[in-house]
């Protein structure tokens, strides 16, 4: 299908954008050192300001984690404006695989309306292994934490059991109903979304947009479901989904306390809403400034980048000064600087492989996150996840070493760039296709360090290969690094434990536990 671009604005000015505090809230941006990988301000229904941090592109989908569930939200919403679902629809009616249990008052009294409010009562852990898809099964078996629509809990799984309801109602997949209702309408070639192994996008996670769809379905959300003067989103759920339905109770976050839709978050400016993933994905809505803001990122404290964003909006669009500095651009992500050759070391490695023993990888496949060539943050939610790195080749051309490996029944080759240059490839772990960019050097004469940054998600992998003889040790890392990314979960792992002192006794523990989960990896070569 032909794919179409938001027009794009002259200036900044000409579309009532101060140019002033747009550069501010970049140079801001750019100071607290936050990972933002791509940015867009749109006002009028045209683009004022649009930056990639290099290597990422327009061209590469990026992963759209929880904002995945305002888009099942508009799902639900075309489904209930055509008279296939109502909001107090009882969903055990329509699922009735969750009847686990002979008789479950909380469960017949579930409805639609509770899943996409997050007010079901339900607790379902975040690190249930989702490798086993037996996803329904997980939900019809987690604890109640509360009788429906009596508390507010943020809950994966309800959006993902609307997705089944969908799927079961429309007769067909999320993203062929969305098709010809949202996604054709805005210009969109039909996406990608991680399923549930057997065919059931995950709804409240997996999707996949360029930053270009993204902003178009966020400026049709702020124009009240217009685009280009027709009416895609039905206007009357639109105005529900973006209206607080119930009430967060989030300690110590300002921004997850002004109200929750379906599948919204209200912000705490007046009538404005957004949509919100983890890493800082982010579609902030303004209709009473006909504005908006869309971002992709590796931020893991996603607080940090709201901080700074909303430090200068509304005034974005409020002042009128005629200043018009240069607005700074997003600096390039670091890649390894070309370095001295180990030539001798080069030719003694052409042909050979190295294999790694499956025992030196069990922590990490144990804990349910094998370490792969893809950072843990990449699969954390992924129904496939990748892992087990081994038969590694290293074969070092003029500018170029050409890295291959396998990981259980996939194998991939890449090219990285020796001479400060990242290469960019394709390859599919997991069953995703990735496309990523990819540098070697020389660390020292029997160290050679290899980054492998994914274009279309976040967390870069880092791994250094140190050779002694026949031996070699592989020390994986990701960046941003696991034990940032345990200061950030340890609050949410710990309430999956039913004893608070051992939950908070977790939390303590987790950013130390997350060192078990990238090991170093002792391999023999042959």
């Amino acid at each position: 299908m032909q794919t179409t671009k938001i027009p794009r604005a002259v200036t900044p000015g000409s579309v009532g954008i101060s140019q002033k505090i747009l550069a501010e809230m970049i140079r801001d941006i750019i100071d607290n050192e936050l990972d933002l990988h791509a940015i867009m301000v749109m006002r009028h229904g045209k683009a004022a300001h649009v930056d990639f941090r290099a290597p990422f592109g327009p061209q590469y989908p990026h992963v759209m984690f929880s904002v995945s569930k305002s888009i099942t939200s508009l799902a639900v919403g075309f489904a209930v404006t055509e008279g296939r679902l109502s909001l107090e629809d009882k969903v055990a009616e329509l699922v009735p695989e969750l009847r686990v249990k002979e008789e479950d008052p909380y469960l017949e009294g579930l409805t639609i309306r509770h899943l996409l409010t997050m007010t079901s009562g339900k607790e379902v852990s975040y690190i249930t292994d989702k490798t086993k898809k037996q996803w329904l099964r997980d939900y019809a078996n987690a604890r109640w934490d509360y009788a429906p629509g009596e508390g507010w809990n943020y809950c994966d799984y309800n959006i993902y059991l609307l997705s089944v309801i969908l799927n079961l109602v429309c007769g067909e997949s999320v993203t062929d109903f969305l098709m010809p209702r949202l996604f054709r309408p805005l210009g969109i070639a039909r996406p990608f979304w991680e399923d549930d192994g057997h065919g059931v996008e995950a709804g409240g996670w997996g999707l996949y947009l360029p930053l270009e769809d993204f902003a178009k379905i966020m400026l049709c959300c702020t124009q009240g479901g217009l685009y280009e003067g027709r009416q895609v989103i039905p206007v009357e759920w639109l105005a529900l989904a973006t209206t607080a339905q119930a009430q967060q109770n989030q300690e110590g976050d300002d921004h997850s306390n002004n109200g929750y839709g379906f599948c919204f978050w209200m912000n705490a400016i007046p009538n404005s809403f957004r949509a919100d993933g983890v890493f800082s994905q982010f579609g902030l809505c303004f209709p009473e400034y006909d504005a908006c803001v869309v971002t992709v990122s590796g931020e893991v404290f996603t607080h940090n980048m709201l901080d700074v964003l909303f430090r200068h909006l509304p005034a974005l669009f409020e002042d009128e000064s005629g200043e018009t500095p240069q607005v700074p651009k997003l600096p390039a992500y670091p890649v390894l600087e070309a370095a001295p050759r180990n030539r001798p070391l080069e030719e003694h490695l052409e042909g050979r492989t190295i294999n790694f023993p499956a025992g030196a990888q069990q922590v990490p496949k144990v804990m349910g996150f094998p370490v792969s060539v893809m950072p843990m943050a990449v699969f954390f939610m992924s129904a496939d996840k990748a892992g087990n790195i081994n038969q590694v080749r290293l074969r070092f051309e003029e500018n170029t070493l050409k890295f291959s490996w396998s990981e259980g029944e996939e194998r991939n080759t890449v090219l990285c760039g020796l001479d400060g240059r990242a290469r960019k490839c394709k390859i599919t772990l997991g069953g995703i296709d990735f496309t990523v960019a990819c540098s070697a050097a020389w660390e020292s004469i029997d160290k050679l360090r290899v980054w492998i940054r994914p274009l279309n998600s976040v967390a870069e992998r880092r791994m250094t290969f140190t050779f002694r003889g026949r031996q070699v040790r592989m020390l994986p890392r990701s960046e941003p690094g696991l034990t940032k990314l345990g200061v950030y979960a340890a609050p949410y792992a710990a309430k999956m434990l039913p004893n608070p002192a051992l939950g908070n006794m977790f939390a303590n523990m987790l950013d130390k536990v997350a060192l078990f989960a990238e090991p170093i990896h002792i391999g023999f070569l042959r």
